[in-house]
């Protein structure tokens, strides 16, 4: 069933869970305190490991091809059983897309209710998740299930990265553009569904772009030439672009005005209709982040909303910025948009958020 059709199934799956999506993972800030102090098993042949909490790990096969895993899953982020699988392999596929990599086998993890088992629901689940397995031409060999009381699912993914078209979170440079391509505000409208306050064609909306591959988006920004990607999930804008900065060892500029939004979620923040996790990733960002003054504070709670299978947030070089933008008009179904720029560091915040969009110089000479 195509994702912009209403789902026809009686199961509402948004009534067996706590939390939805993305919105469930572990804050940043615990993930961080876990892994000091440990002393991880390493080889030189690992590229990208967990220092930079970069998307996906990257291991060397050879001079020049490289080995890309990721895991990953979730609780429903949709009431149809057939759009959660859609969404859940679109997000774990999107990890390997962020890395510059090409999927090609993946491994399902299933954590299901028995109830739901007998009815059919994970064998609607599943479908949903192969016919994106089959798009992005990514093999299922199997995987592994458990009986639990809340419905989790997703995918191990693996694929390859020919080591000269890395992308990683640890390559942003000085004047480099930020080009974001999805918009946000998957988490508010999902709580807006959930409280009955979103429209059919805004839930529509929501369910499209998270089920959309970030393949595309991955292609685009090798061809123009793009080093440094992260894909933008549950920790947020701030809060992926937080790593990023880190990673780079840069400060990043943020413009409010330039960041692409689903229609609706302005309004969806001002109620007040944020995850627990909107607040933990403020939380996280803390003192690094400095909002302008005449930013309003829901815009800030939408810049922390924690994203399902969101976009990609590209480090641009600034003379194929304009590129990059006609590529993503003419090739991605979503909105994306420029929501800053790459700055050297220095002794203030890592993040500058402005209300104003971030004029940028392209090569065509329009900001």
């Amino acid at each position: 069933m195509p994702t912009d059709q209403r789902p026809t199934t009686s199961i509402d799956l948004f009534a067996s869970v706590t939390e939805c999506g993305c919105a469930a993972k572990v804050p940043a800030q615990e993930l961080a305190g876990l892994l000091r102090g440990l002393e991880l098993p390493t080889s030189p042949a690992v590229l990208v490991g967990p220092d930079t909490l970069d998307d996906a790990g990257v291991y060397r096969l050879s001079d020049e091809q490289c080995l890309v895993q990721t895991v990953d899953f979730f609780p429903p982020v949709a009431r149809d059983p057939e759009d959660y699988g859609r969404i859940a392999a679109a997000n774990s596929l999107s990890d390997v897309y962020a890395m510059g990599g090409t999927p090609l086998t993946a491994l399902a993890i299933v954590c299901f209710p028995s109830q739901l088992v007998r009815q059919g629901v994970l064998g609607d689940v599943t479908r949903g998740a192969v016919e994106k397995l089959r798009e992005a031409g990514c093999v299922l060999l199997g995987g592994h299930s458990v009986l639990d009381p809340q419905a989790k699912f997703g995918l191990a993914v693996t694929g390859l990265v020919r080591r000269d078209a890395m992308l990683t979170n640890a390559a942003a440079r000085p004047g480099d553009v930020l080009v974001l391509t999805k918009p946000l505000g998957t988490g508010v409208t999902i709580m807006a569904v959930r409280a009955g306050l979103a429209g059919a064609e805004q839930e529509r909306a929501a369910n499209r772009t998270m089920a959309t591959l970030n393949a595309k988006a991955a292609e685009l920004a090798l061809r123009c030439g793009v080093r440094c990607a992260t894909d933008v999930t549950g920790f947020g804008l701030v809060g992926h672009a937080l790593q990023l900065a880190r990673a780079s060892g840069v400060a990043l500029e943020l413009g409010l005005e330039g960041v692409p939004l689903l229609d609706g979620v302005a309004a969806f923040a001002e109620q007040g209709l944020l995850s627990a996790a909107a607040y933990t990733n403020r939380d996280y960002a803390g003192d690094a982040v400095r909002f302008d003054d005449d930013v309003p504070e829901p815009a800030r709670d939408l810049l922390c909303d924690p994203q399902t299978s969101g976009g990609l947030l590209l480090c641009c070089p600034p003379a194929r910025v304009a590129e990059l933008l006609a590529g993503a008009r003419a090739e991605l179904s979503a909105p994306c948009g420029v929501v800053g720029r790459v700055v050297e560091k220095s002794g203030g915040p890592t993040i500058a958020v402005h209300r104003q969009a971030v004029a940028v110089a392209t090569a065509g000479g329009a900001p």
